[in-house]
Parts: structure tokens; sequence; C-alpha cells
């Protein structure tokens, strides 16, 4: 009985030892394909880490509107009808909510509109802001403007 437990204590050990020479074996594997991408420049570790931090971030584009006091609410609907299609229309557009102003302070220095674009990258922006679409857009608010605001920031 004593010899039983002692061949199934050894097929543990040379199990265990197999698993073992194969995770060690994964690892160089992993390790060595690591040194080969931080050896290619074109995709250098620095630039991944860039990415990765881009991508958490969330760059924000906020636009405010003062309407001039002879802008119907009609003009005024067509200019948020218009505004909300625009993510539909710019596929760098990652996150897109408006609303007007309904603080009691009383310092909104009439602005009444405020619009809230997102983009991951400030290639995106770069893409949205001579983008057809946005241009098209501009083009219908701009005469109905008494100011603009735009602020854009990373947000934390």
């Amino acid at each position: 009985m004593l010899y039983l437990y002692s061949i199934h204590y050894t097929q543990i050990i040379m199990k265990i030892r197999k698993i073992s020479i194969s995770l060690l074996l994964v690892g160089l594997l992993l390790l060595i394909g690591c040194k080969e991408i931080s050896k290619d420049k074109d995709t250098g570790m620095e630039e991944i880490e860039n990415i990765a931090v881009e991508e958490s971030k969330k760059l924000r584009h906020l636009v405010l509107f003062n309407f001039k006091e002879n802008v119907s609410a009609d003009s005024i609907a067509i200019v948020e009808r218009a505004f909300s299609e625009l993510p539909s229309k710019i596929k760098e557009i990652r996150g897109f909510e408006w609303g007007t102003d309904n603080s009691p302070e009383g310092v909104a220095k009439g602005f009444t509109h405020s619009f809230l674009v997102t983009f991951h990258r400030e290639e995106d922006r770069a893409i949205y802001l001579p983008h057809p679409d946005h241009k098209n857009f501009s083009a219908i608010v701009d005469p109905l403007l008494e100011d603009v605001l735009v602020l854009d920031y990373w947000a934390n």
C-alpha cells in the first residue's frame, strides 16, 4: 500500500514539473515578445502608453450660445436639432449632450444654450473642426448669434 502512495505521489510531482516547465516557457516567450515590441521604433512603448492615457481621458469641447434678441423659437429649435445631428454625421464625436440655462444665479451673461461635445483624442477634434457637416452647421447658426463662447479642456 505504501508503494501505491509513492507511485501516486511521484505522478503528482511529474505533473507539477510539466506544468512548471510549460509556464516557464510561456513566460520566456512573452518576455521575448515584449523585448521585440520595445525594440520596434514604430510602435514604441511610450507611444502605446500615450494612446492609453488619451483613451482614458476625455477631450471636452464646450460651446455656449447667446442668440440675438430677434431670433425666433423656431429658428433656435432648428439650431438645436442641427447640432444634435452632428454626432450621427461625424464619427469622431464620442459623446454629445446639450441643455438650456436654468441657473438661479443670473450670471449667464445672455448665454442660453450649452453644448458639450466629447472627443477621445486631439486628432478627432482636428477632424471635427473643418469637417463639412460642422461647417454647414456653423453657417446655419452664425447669423443667429449675438455671441458664442468655446472652451476646450481635458476632463480630469
